[in-house]
Parts: structure tokens; C-alpha cells; sequence
């Protein structure tokens, strides 16, 4: 009898929890729930991290933005829109390269020519892109020169016209946050109203995190790693709304007779660059914006850069450059020094 009171009793029991997995699932994973997804991969040769808080995986969604965007703005894609550009089969612009060109006109202009999409073919000569070969002589950089200058073309409605037809366009240094923002977008179309968008360290946020406060951005310390990326946070960042963007020289380089050369071209001189500036960080409203202005930053060098952005408001801008005895000068103007992490 004891025995079949028992019996009874763990059937009950096991009958109870059951009951209260069931309850507990269904209200976790009911249909039209909020969960946290992170999904993760690889593009353009970079890893990409998107954590966001929605009713459904959109997964496939995200990668038919990344594939519309290489579609069009990659150069590497021999069938995108702006190869056919580039090779002189095309001149027509969609939609997603007319929001790149028009974007990087802006930072150029504002930039004194500095930040320019038309670049490519000396980056080419220096070896970096998409074509290696061997270090260009002053010749073959003055006769580059007569066709790179984004001044040097304009947009027709949908058309591009260039005053030299060897004139080429990458837009890899703004495409990566162009894509974070993208992404969002589509995200917020979707009911997604607190994600962050991470890809190869461009940086989209909106709203707030799992944890329920603001999103933590980490900004690494420039350090080359001969056996592979190297990450060391210099500082954390906390946002809620916008995009961060580093660019820097101290990973992608070569040696030459001991000298190192960079892939930081500037657009007026032809000459890779020299600088003590290693790395720029910019907070704008948007990741295209950041993106853009990070490379242009680069360009100009230390100095220049911080004497535009000072008293910038908009943008927040940190550099982090080498001083004479070889230690890091860490600088930043009042709107990046407001947004870090305490």
C-alpha cells in the first residue's frame, strides 16, 4: 500500500513539472515573443556579429542586404554594378551606389578633398586592393593622378559622368558602414527596435542591449600582431543610437627597405602616407557617416584632423598617434570624450 502511495506520488510530481515546462515555454517562446538572436559570419573577408531583440530570425533578410550591397559596390565582384562602372560597360548607378556616391561627395567636400572614392587605381599601384605589382615611380603616380579626384566626376540623376574615362571608383572605406546602417533598417522594417550591427569593426546601434542600458563599444589599441589581429581595448563606449567607425594603418601594410608602407593613399599627392596618426574612432548618426570620415581622418593626417574636429559637435573623434619616443598620444575632441563607458 505504502508502495502504491508512492508510486502515485512521483507521478504526480513528474506530471506537475511537466505542466510547468509546458507553462514556462509558452510563454518564452510563444508565437510573436521577443527573443535575443546573434547571428554571425563572414563578408568581405571580415567577420560580422548582429545581436538584436525580435520576434523572428531574420537571418536570410540579413543576408539579402549583404548580398544586394556586394552586388553593387563591390569591387572584387567581377557582376557587380560598379565593376561594370569601372570597366567602362556601364555608367548607370542603383540605388545603393548613388546613396555611396553622394554620401562621399559630402566628406570630400568637407574633408578639402581628403576622403575620395577615386583612389582605387593608386592603391592598386602602392600593391594594396584588388592588383599587386611593385612600388610605382613619381611618373607613374603623376600620370595616375590626372584621373583620380572625385572632383572630377558628377552624378546625373542615374547616371555617372566622368571627365576621364580611366577614372575608377571604390567605395570599400564607406560600403562596410553602409551596410551596418542597411541592415538596420531593415531590422527596424521588421519591428526590431534594440539591435547592434557589427562588421570587420564598424559599428550600427539603436536603442538598448539585452542587459537593458546602453550598447558597449569597444575601441581597440592600435597594435600590428605579425601572427595575426591582435585585440586590445583602449577604452569602451556606450552608446544608444548611431554608428562607430575605426580606420587605421597599423594592420594593413608592407615593409620595403625597412620602411613601412601604408595603405592610406592620399588622393592629392599620389604618396602613401606618412604620419605618426595610427588610428581614428569617429561616433556619427549613422556607420556611412563614421566609416567615411575615419578614412578621410587618416588622410589628413594628426594635425589636420585635430584641428577640424575640435570643436566639432556632431561627431565624436578620438586618434591615437605615436609620439618621439615611441610611446601612444591618445587625443579626442568633447563629443567623443562624452560618450565613454564610465
Amino acid at each position: 500500500m505504502a508502495s502504491s502511495q508512492k508510486l502515485i506520488t512521483r507521478r504526480y510530481l513528474a506530471i506537475l513539472a511537466v505542466t510547468l515546462v509546458a507553462v514556462v515555454c509558452f510563454f518564452l517562446f510563444k508565437p510573436g515573443a521577443r527573443h535575443t538572436f546573434k547571428l554571425s559570419g563572414v563578408v568581405w573577408t571580415t567577420d560580422y556579429h548582429i545581436t538584436y531583440q525580435g520576434k523572428i530570425d531574420l537571418n536570410d533578410s540579413v543576408q539579402a542586404v549583404l548580398n544586394a550591397v556586394d552586388m553593387s559596390a563591390s569591387v572584387y565582384n567581377e557582376k557587380s554594378v560598379i565593376s561594370a562602372i569601372n570597366a567602362g560597360r556601364s555608367d548607370a548607378m542603383d540605388a545603393c551606389l548613388k546613396q555611396l556616391y553622394e554620401a562621399s561627395l559630402k566628406v570630400h567636400k568637407a574633408s578639402g578633398g581628403a576622403f575620395d572614392p577615386t583612389v582605387m587605381p593608386l592603391v592598386n599601384a602602392w600593391g594594396f586592393g584588388y592588383k599587386n605589382g611593385q612600388l610605382p615611380t613619381q611618373a607613374q603616380l603623376d600620370s595616375i593622378l590626372q584621373f583620380v579626384g572625385l572632383e572630377k566626376t558628377r552624378l546625373e540623376q542615374d547616371r555617372i559622368v566622368k571627365q576621364d574615362s580611366r577614372t575608377q571608383f571604390d567605395f570599400s572605406s564607406i560600403a562596410k558602414g553602409y551596410a551596418c546602417d542597411e541592415i538596420g533598417r531593415m531590422l527596424e522594417r521588421n519591428g526590431v527596435e534594440n539591435y547592434m550591427v557589427e562588421i570587420g569593426g564598424e559599428v550600427a546601434v539603436k536603442g538598448v542591449s539585452p542587459r537593458g542600458d546602453k550598447w558597449n563599444v569597444s575601441v581597440d589599441m592600435p597594435q600590428s600582431d605579425p601572427n595575426g589581429v591582435h585585440h586590445e581595448s583602449v577604452m569602451t563606449l556606450s552608446l544608444e543610437n548611431g554608428g562607430v567607425a575605426t580606420s587605421g594603418n597599423y594592420r594593413k601594410y608592407k615593409e620595403v627597405d625597412g620602411k613601412r608602407i601604408s595603405h592610406i593613399v592620399n588622393p592629392k599627392t599620389g604618396k602613401s602616407e606618412e604620419s605618426t596618426l595610427l588610428s581614428v574612432t569617429v561616433i556619427a548618426s549613422d556607420c556611412m557617416t563614421a566609416d567615411a570620415w575615419a578614412t578621410a581622418c587618416m588622410a589628413m593626417g594628426t594635425e589636420k584632423t585635430q584641428a577640424l574636429m575640435e570643436n566639432e559637435k556632431k561627431m565624436g573623434v578620438m586618434t591615437i598617434a605615436t609620439t618621439p619616443n615611441g610611446s601612444y598620444e591618445v587625443w579626442s575632441n568633447k563629443a567623443f570624450a562624452s560618450q565613454v563607458a564610465r
